[in-house]
């Protein structure tokens, strides 16, 4: 879910309202300068249940749908947000067949019926901005076999986007909803008759924009993957836009993205998904290579840290760590408490994930999604690395930003003949029990051996103190932690060799075995995934260390690697629908 996108139809006011009414005075275009070519990827099979009116859209099912969507009684403004969006249209122009297009121009038309002159709640800046792009980008699919009086409403529409967006763009909350509002307007702005003279001052705008919130390294204050790909999908999208109308590229429009692309790169797990951290998923399939194509230039990777993440790779194997303080203030709303949390990718197949972000199950499985406790780390049992401060947020989302946040991490990545290391850690747990977490990893040359070292202890004289009172007060019990490595859903693993390991078997056929070096306790125990676009949560496995600190610090040792017997590489062409289940 984009940042803040739950409560986009709330901040729907007045203003809003003033500014889409006056837009319906400004002269409408009469068609296109240019014809629009569409570059938003849809899914086809998406598509198809959209048409057959039984399909999924933030989170709910829609059934036998058989009336106007419009009429649909909205569950939550998650899906409210999302119709008004209109991104479905993606879906729909995928099939392209005449029961797609019919539905399509039923949806639309009758979208632009009831809220095409200003009115309704859809009327906010980036959902304006995401539903100008598609309405352009699918124009001919939508305009085919209506009469000139469809088309003229329709163009009357694009040009209420247009005046609409050029006044309320600065309005949307700073991040990838202004990026989305700026594009779209970019985009009508080249493509429509009349609508030319607001290219230059969306063009200088959206420069500006890049300057202030595209950091030097190309990260952005979230910190969230997903998030990061969609703002490069946008600028390559204004980009293009800009070149097809004759526009001198703003210089500062082309080093963000050429400050971005790197930055993306290393964030890319073997499999060609993106790490699942702060909010952001793995992105939808192909979004992530149109966009990293889009933006040109040499295909590198950024080193080091990258917008605060390690990557190790070696072999077919990606490791990702979540290496730096999380984001506080506004831009952490959607942030987790996920400090040296780690994710390991074989290839196609994801082993080690983090449970993702559940604000689509709503506000428990949302605030869940973000604690310590379901990501792959260490924490202290009922405690998180940083804390959520409570607000109330719209309709109860419980939404609020993370405080107390650890104010010392650190980490350095280094690589030698045996393989890449990384060696980090945090306070996250210094104000509450005088705690630090050390984690050391190191990947092996071939990929086939991840070695692991988490420590937890009191390293400073101050921490010594605190600790000294945790445990005044919590006797012979001492610290209880955990750390925890959630598998993949299609991750099938076992307790081993009489409790003391963990086989995984992956669908591509490799053999996974954790091992531990008996410190603590080892336990196979349930988890679940929670991923955008299921109604929910899907069950699955973690593999649990728990251990005790009584004497000042505890450090567990373990290792992760393929089975001696597992190949180098393995064929692993089949799609997951494609490999027999068993009998």
């Amino acid at each position: 879910m984009r940042q803040g996108e739950s409560g986009q139809l709330a901040r729907t006011g007045w203003a809003d309202r003033l500014a889409s009414r006056l837009a319906g005075l400004a002269h409408a275009p009469k068609g296109f300068v240019r014809r629009p070519e569409p570059r938003t990827i849809g899914s086809y099979a998406r598509g198809r249940q959209l048409v057959s009116g039984t399909f999924q859209l933030a989170g709910f099912l829609v059934e036998g749908l058989d009336r106007p969507i419009w009429d649909v009684s909205m569950p939550d403004q998650r899906f409210e947000a999302e119709l008004h969006g209109c991104a479905w249209l993606d879906d729909l122009a995928a099939v392209a067949d005449a029961s797609a297009r019919e539905r399509a121009q039923s949806w639309v038309f009758g979208w632009i019926q009831r809220f095409g002159t200003g009115g309704g709640r859809g009327w906010a800046p980036e959902l304006t901005g995401r539903r100008l792009i598609r309405l352009i980008n699918h124009a001919p699919f939508l305009l085919g076999g209506r009469d000139q009086a469809d088309t003229a409403a329709f163009f009357r529409c694009l040009g209420l986007h247009t005046t609409y967006l050029a006044r309320r763009w600065r309005a949307a909350p700073e991040g990838i909803a202004q990026f989305e509002a700026l594009t779209g307007l970019i985009c009508a702005a080249q493509s429509l008759s009349g609508m030319e003279g607001h290219l230059p001052s969306a063009a200088a705008a959206m420069a500006r924009l890049c300057s202030r919130q595209i950091e030097p390294d190309g990260a952005i204050p979230t910190r969230n993957p997903q998030e990061l790909m969609e703002v490069l999908t946008h600028l390559t999208w204004a980009e293009a836009a800009l070149k097809e109308a004759g526009q001198a590229e703003p210089p500062a429009l082309r080093a963000a993205i050429e400050r971005i692309a790197p930055t993306l790169r290393a964030l890319r797990h073997a499999d060609g998904g993106l790490a699942r951290f702060h909010g952001g998923g793995r992105g939808a399939e192909g979004r992530l290579d149109q966009a990293l194509a889009s933006a040109g230039g040499r295909a590198v990777t950024a080193h080091g840290l990258a917008m605060g993440y390690a990557r190790l790779a070696a072999g077919r194997t990606t490791v990702i760590v979540d290496a730096a303080a999380p984001p506080t203030g506004p831009a952490s709303d959607n942030a987790h408490a996920s400090t040296l949390a780690m994710e390991l990718t074989s290839a196609r197949r994801p082993v080690i994930v983090n449970c993702g972000s559940g604000a689509s199950y709503g506000a428990d499985w949302w605030r869940a999604g973000r604690a310590t406790p379901l990501h792959s780390t260490l924490c202290i049992r009922g405690l998180s690395s940083s804390r959520i401060e409570s607000a109330a947020g719209p309709e109860g989302t419980g939404r609020g930003v993370l405080a107390e946040v650890p104010d010392q991490v650190w980490a350095q990545v280094d690589s030698d003949l045996d393989g890449v290391r990384l060696l980090g850690g945090h306070n996250g747990f210094g104000p509450t029990h005088g705690m630090t977490h050390v984690r050391e990893l190191t990947l092996s040359i071939d990929g086939r051996h991840l070695k692991g070292e988490d420590t937890l202890g009191a390293m400073t004289a101050p921490d010594r103190k605190r600790y000294e009172k945790v445990i005044a007060r919590l006797g012979a019990e001492g610290i209880r932690f955990d750390v925890r490595f959630h598998l993949h859903p299609d991750v099938d693993a076992a307790l081993d060799l009489g409790g003391t390991a963990v086989s995984m078997a992956l669908k591509s056929g490799e053999i996974w075995v954790f091992r531990h070096d008996g410190v603590g306790e080892l336990s196979l125990e349930p988890s679940v995934y929670l991923e955008k676009g299921r109604l929910k949560p899907r069950p699955a496995r973690q593999i649990v260390l728990s251990a005790t600190v009584v004497d000042y610090a505890c450090q567990l040792g373990w290792t992760l690697a393929k089975a001696q017997d597992t190949p180098a590489a393995i064929r692993d062409t089949l799609r997951d629908e494609d490999i027999p289940k068993p009998s």
